[in-house]
C-alpha cells in the first residue's frame, strides 16, 4: 500500500505559531506541503517521533544579512542549526543589487568586511534577479526573503556622493527601485547610520518611498540614530510610511548608550500612538546587549565621501585627522558616535581577514598593545589604515531591561542582525549568528519567563510572515509550506559565546525546509531544499 505522507511527526506539541496554546498531535507532509493535522494513523515514508517536543513553524528571521553570504554559504549552517528556516535580507540599506558597471568596485569595497576573501564571487549580476538566479543556481538550505538597499540604489546612482538627490537622480533610483520590486523584492531598506544612504534628506526618502504603496511593499529602516536622536529619528520614520501609507518595520530597535537607556519605553508608545492613527508601524529586537557593524563605522559619514578608499586617503591628512578626532570627542558629529556611547573598552573586534590577531580583542587592548593610548584618535586612525578598513566590530552600548522591553512589546518580532558563517570561518562573529532563537527560548522564556513559549514562537513565526505578506508561510496550518522546527523547550538552549562564538545551539532535534529534512539528530543533512521568495 502506498504510503499517504512523505513524512509524519508524530506526537508532538504542536504551537501553530499564533500563539494559541500548544495541542498534542500529529504532522503529515506530503510534496512539501503540511496536508494534515490531527491524529494521523496513515503510514509515511518517514516518521519522525516528537513525543515530549515542541513542534513549531520553522523560525522566520526577518532582519539578516545573508545575502551577502548566500553563496559561499549555501548550507546556511549557523542559521539552519538554529530553526531558522526563512531569512529576510537586504536589510540596513544594503544589498547586492542594484549594481551599475561603473560602480561595481565601490560596492564591493564597502561591502567587503562582510564578504568572504576565500570565495570568488564573480560579481556579473546588475539587477536583484540576476543575483538570486545565482543564488537559486547552486542551491540554499534557507528560503530567502528579498528586500532592495536604498543604499545600493543610490551608490549605483550616485557613488559616495554627499549632494542632495537631482530631479535625474530620483528619476533613476525610482527606476531601479521599481526594477527591483517587480523582479519580487518585498520592499525597501534603509541603513541611516552608514554612507551612502545617510547622505539622504528626509524628503528624498519619502519620495523614494511613495513607489512601494503601489506594489503594497513595506519599509524597512534601520533608523538614522538609536542613541541621543532616538525619537527624532522615530518621527522621520513614522513620516515616511505615514505619508506614502506603507508599513514600517523599526530594524533591530534599541537605545544605544547609557545615557539612553530607557528610552525604548518612549519609543514604543510613540509607535503605539502612530499605530492607533492608522500607520502600520513594527519593531523586531535581538536578545543581546551588543551590536554589531563594520569598523568604518566609528567615522563621521562625510569621511566616507567617494568610499572606503578615499576614506583611507583622508586619514593620511594631519588636518582630516584633527577635525575627525573634534567631532567625535566632542560630540558634534552626525550620526552615532561609537566611541562615546561605547567606550574604547566596549567595542570589540570581530573579523578582521586581514590581522586575525586582533580579533576577540578591545580596541582598548589593541591600542593599549601598541603603546599608544595615551593618545588613542592618532592611533586609531593608523590602525584603521593597518586593517585597510576591513573589519567588523561588536559594541556593548545596550541596557537589558531595555532588551526585555522591547522583546515583551506586542509590537517586536525577534531578529539576529547577522549573517551565515561557519566553525570553518574564523574570526569571532557576534553569537547572535548561532544563537538568536535558542537563547530567547531559554533565557526570556524557561529562565526570566519575560515571554510564554507560545508567544515566543508567535514572535518568530508568524507575526513575521504576516508584517512581510509571506503566503503559506509562518504557521503550521493545512495546505501551507512544510517549514518546521523540533525542539526541546526543556533543553533548547544557545551555546555561543562572545569569546567562543562558533557553536551550534542543543536541543534542536529536526528542521525541515519546504517538508524536507535539513537537520536531523541535530546535525545537518546536506539537502538544500530552500527556496527564493518573490513578492509577485
Amino acid at each position: 500500500m502506498q504510503n499517504q505522507f512523505d513524512i509524519v511527526i508524530r506526537g508532538g506539541r504542536i504551537l501553530d505559531g499564533t500563539g494559541s496554546p500548544w495541542v498534542k498531535g500529529d504532522l503529515g507532509i506530503r510534496d512539501g506541503r503540511i496536508e494534515r493535522i490531527g491524529s494521523l494513523s496513515a503510514g509515511a515514508g518517514k516518521t519522525i517521533d516528537a513525543k515530549g517536543m515542541t513542534v513549531a513553524p520553522g523560525f522566520l528571521d526577518i532582519h539578516t544579512h545573508n545575502d551577502l553570504t548566500a553563496l559561499p554559504f549555501p548550507d546556511s549552517e549557523s542559521y539552519i542549526m538554529q530553526g531558522v528556516t526563512t531569512a529576510v535580507v537586504g536589510n540596513c540599506g544594503l544589498s547586492m543589487a542594484p549594481v551599475h558597471a561603473e560602480k561595481v568596485d565601490l560596492l564591493k569595497r564597502y561591502l567587503s568586511p562582510f564578504l568572504r576573501s576565500d570565495y570568488e564571487y564573480g560579481w556579473d549580476w546588475r539587477t536583484i534577479a540576476d543575483y538570486y538566479r545565482a543564488v537559486e543556481a547552486q542551491g540554499t538550505t534557507q528560503n530567502l526573503v528579498p528586500l532592495v538597499g536604498q543604499g545600493t540604489i543610490r551608490l549605483a546612482v550616485k557613488g559616495f556622493d554627499t549632494t542632495e538627490a537631482t530631479k535625474e537622480d530620483m528619476k533613476a533610483m525610482k527606476g531601479l527601485l521599481v526594477e527591483s520590486l517587480e523582479q519580487g523584492c518585498f520592499g525597501l531598506s534603509t541603513g541611516l547610520i552608514y554612507p551612502p544612504g545617510m547622505y539622504s534628506t528626509t524628503e528624498e526618502l519619502v519620495e523614494l518611498a511613495s513607489v512601494l504603496s503601489k506594489y503594497g511593499a513595506l519599509y524597512a529602516t534601520h533608523m538614522r540614530n538609536e542613541g541621543d536622536k532616538l525619537m527624532d529619528a522615530l518621527e522621520e520614520a513614522i513620516r515616511i510610511g505615514e505619508e506614502n501609507s506603507v508599513p514600517v518595520e523599526v530594524s533591530h530597535h534599541k537605545a544605544g548608550g547609557r545615557l539612553n537607556w530607557g528610552k525604548v519605553n518612549g519609543t514604543l508608545r510613540a509607535m503605539e500612538r502612530a499605530r492607533a492613527r492608522g500607520v502600520e508601524i513594527d519593531c523586531d529586537v535581538y536578545p543581546y546587549t551588543a551590536g554589531s557593524t563594520t569598523v568604518t563605522a566609528m567615522l563621521p559619514g562625510w569621511a566616507l565621501e567617494g568610499g572606503v578608499d578615499k576614506m583611507l586617503g583622508r586619514l593620511q591628512d594631519a588636518d582630516t585627522r584633527e577635525r575627525i578626532r573634534n567631532e567625535i570627542s566632542q560630540g558634534t558629529m552626525t550620526g552615532e558616535n561609537w566611541i562615546k556611547s561605547a567606550g574604547w573598552d566596549g567595542i570589540v573586534i570581530g573579523e578582521c581577514p586581514t590581522h586575525h590577531e586582533y580579533e576577540g580583542k578591545t580596541l582598548e587592548q589593541v591600542l593599549r598593545e601598541k603603546g599608544r593610548f595615551d593618545e588613542p584618535y592618532g592611533a586609531l586612525f593608523d590602525w584603521l589604515v593597518e586593517v585597510n578598513g576591513g573589519a567588523t566590530m561588536i559594541l556593548f552600548v545596550m541596557d537589558d531591561e531595555d532588551v526585555k522591553t522591547v522583546i515583551a512589546s506586542p509590537l517586536s518580532s525577534v531578529i539576529s542582525d547577522a549573517w551565515t558563517t561557519a566553525p570553518r570561518a574564523g574570526g569571532k562573529p557576534h553569537p547572535r549568528a548561532y544563537g538568536t532563537f535558542p537563547r530567547v527560548l531559554s533565557k526570556y522564556v524557561r529562565d526570566e519567563k519575560v515571554l510564554s513559549l507560545p508567544e515566543a514562537v508567535r514572535k518568530m513565526t508568524g507575526k513575521p510572515a504576516a508584517k512581510f505578506r509571506l503566503k503559506d508561510r509562518g504557521l503550521l496550518k493545512e495546505g501551507y509550506w512544510a517549514d518546521v522546527v523540533v525542539f526541546d523547550p526543556e533543553t533548547i538552549r544557545d551555546k555561543a559565546t562572545y569569546s567562543d562564538p562558533h557553536q551550534y545551539p542543543e536541543g534542536i532535534g529536526y528542521v525541515l525546509t519546504n517538508g524536507e529534512i535539513a537537520v536531523e539528530g541535530g546535525k545537518m543533512t546536506g539537502v538544500r531544499s530552500g527556496k527564493v521568495l518573490r513578492r509577485c
